[in-house]
């Protein structure tokens, strides 16, 4: 399970390191904080709930990275890679579920989708996914991938009113051009909410997406299924942001 592994070595800190998944009893314990997270904590409707697991198509096909707590070995959180030349040969990406991704697809250079995204609740606070982004550091330098996306998920609310909020503060602070904006399959049901009445704070892999120089690639996407919007966010490697490239890109952090 999962796909073959390439040589991205474990990189250890003081308290977490990062790794990827090297055979199918590691992919399924990704699989299973994904399951406590989506599931149990967000209340997700999966399909392979009874295993205890969040299972879908596109595993056996992505590389899957590890955050572990270096004495126990807990994996305690994890994302998924699905690079754009096995996308082309699976005839799509994961997103494309939720987006017509237009221009994503093609753009120029390798092309990596990042995706099942999660953090166990108790390392939320702490580097867990610094550490998680000096893994998918790692992985873009030994792949040499020049645009990396991937969707960030954000709590709908109410009549999706704390999404519609969330975005109001994104469009100011991180929009792709028009050039590369993608179309979401199911919008939100409330969307053009003035900002002046409605705004809210940014989650954290929002901003880790932001402080790295990504950018929303348009309206988000509804997903009733895990009760959440989706935002696709776009990142150049190559206009990464200098501060937060000397902090992902040439040291892991010490946790």
């Amino acid at each position: 399970m999962g796909a073959s592994v390439s040589a991205l070595p474990a990189k250890r800190g003081q308290r977490l390191f990062v790794e990827l998944a090297d055979g199918p009893d590691a992919v399924r314990e990704a699989q299973a904080l994904r399951y406590r997270v989506f599931a149990l904590e967000l209340g997700a409707a999966l399909p392979s709930a009874a295993q205890g697991l969040d299972v879908d198509a596109f595993d056996d096909h992505c590389h899957h990275l590890l955050v572990r707590e270096t004495q126990s070995g807990q994996v305690v959180g994890c994302t998924r890679l699905l690079s754009g030349a096995v996308a082309c040969r699976l005839g799509r990406f994961y997103s494309e579920s939720e987006f017509d991704l237009g221009p994503i697809p093609s753009l120029p250079g390798r092309v990596l989708e990042v995706g099942r995204t999660c953090i166990a609740p108790d390392y939320r606070q702490g580097s867990a996914i610094a550490v998680l982004w000096s893994g998918i550091a790692g992985y873009i330098r030994l792949h040499g991938i020049d645009h990396l996306f991937g969707c960030a998920s954000v709590p709908l609310g109410e009549s999706d009113y704390q999404a519609a909020a969330i975005m109001n503060r994104l469009r100011r602070q991180g929009m792709a051009p028009p050039s590369m904006r993608v179309t979401p399959r199911r919008p939100l049901l409330h969307s053009g909410v003035c900002e002046d009445v409605l705004d809210a704070p940014l989650p954290p892999l929002l901003k880790a997406y932001l402080r790295l120089g990504a950018r929303a690639c348009g309206e988000p996407c509804r997903d009733p299924d895990f009760k959440v919007a989706d935002v696709l966010m776009l990142l150049d490697v190559n206009r990464i942001d200098p501060v937060y490239a000397r902090h992902f890109l040439t040291r892991v952090p010490e946790c």
